[in-house]
């Protein structure tokens, strides 16, 4: 069982979570909803279109402007304290590696703290704990935020993201985090290559057999980009494709840019597993 704010998800539920970013230069969409107004529209729309958690963001994952921790903050706690009020069932999280952050987040009334950077600040683990929120314990390579893998290695990069995202949620619940509340991430792209991130794909079985709810943040991603030779705005078939295989594989929560697509394959796939009906059944009964 998954808990994360008041929600409650099963095993094999599928959940999806939709990126809003508030920033000005983030890679897909390119500010598109860093205005308040924009950014409270994606919302409402990704919430009709199935989406159980917002993940909301105020940096840009790649190399860019310097933005501190007050105007990360500036960005994202009075917005989300502004979701919190409009969709008071939607679970919210931030995507930030500060523990500055994660406090005024917590404070304005987030549910999960996204860390995709890997435990880089030992203290935001510390702010989930003491707010009983979520933790996404991310693989990142070591890599520091906001930089690009160069040249980077593994003897076996299934075995290092194991070692360090059980790590991760270990000391989580340790600090106090609750455990139906901790998700492990592979961390496609950060600090990896495409091979890694193929690699971490192929196996993602192994994660979900740690009994860690597993997250994949996979949309329009560069390994996808570098596998087909596409550019941002043409890898939602490769992102689908390898959404498809991470459902099979166990993963549960996907972060997604498009809700819609992502939900109709996720109900195939559970169809396909024998989780869930269609939904409707006419062929070859009549």
């Amino acid at each position: 069982m998954l808990r994360l704010g008041t929600r409650e998800f099963a095993t094999h539920q599928p959940v999806i979570m939709a990126i809003v970013n508030r920033t000005p230069d983030s890679f897909y969409d390119q500010g598109a909803t860093f205005a308040e107004r924009a950014a409270l529209e994606r919302v409402a729309r990704a919430v009709d279109e199935g989406a159980d958690i917002i993940d909301i963001g105020g940096v840009k994952a790649g190399p860019g402007s310097e933005v501190d921790a007050a105007e990360e903050i500036r960005r994202t706690a009075g917005f989300v304290a502004e979701v919190r009020r409009r969709h008071p069932d939607v679970v919210i999280s931030v995507d930030t590696w500060r523990h500055e952050v994660g406090e005024a987040a917590c404070a304005a009334g987030a549910d999960l703290l996204n860390d995709a950077w890997g435990g880089v600040d030992p203290r935001l683990a510390e702010v989930a704990a003491r707010h009983r929120v979520g933790l996404v314990c991310t693989h990142a390579g070591g890599a520091r935020p906001r930089t690009r893998p160069h040249r980077v290695r593994y003897d076996d990069v299934l075995a290092d993201i194991l070692r360090v995202t059980v790590g991760l949620a270990e000391r989580a619940v340790a600090l106090g985090v609750p455990r139906e509340s901790v998700l492990i991430d592979p961390g496609h792209d950060f600090g990896k290559s495409t091979r890694h991130s193929l690699e971490a794909t192929r196996r993602l079985d192994e994660m979900t057999a740690t009994g860690w709810p597993v997250l994949v943040s996979l949309s329009n991603k560069d390994f996808v980009g570098e596998t087909l030779d596409r550019p941002v705005k043409e890898r939602l078939l490769g992102t689908l494709a390898t959404t498809a295989v991470s459902a099979w594989l166990g993963a549960q929560v996907y972060r997604v840019h498009e809700v819609a697509e992502t939900r109709e394959v996720l109900r195939m796939v559970a169809a396909i597993a024998g989780r869930s009906e269609p939904a409707v059944a006419r062929r070859g009964l009549a």
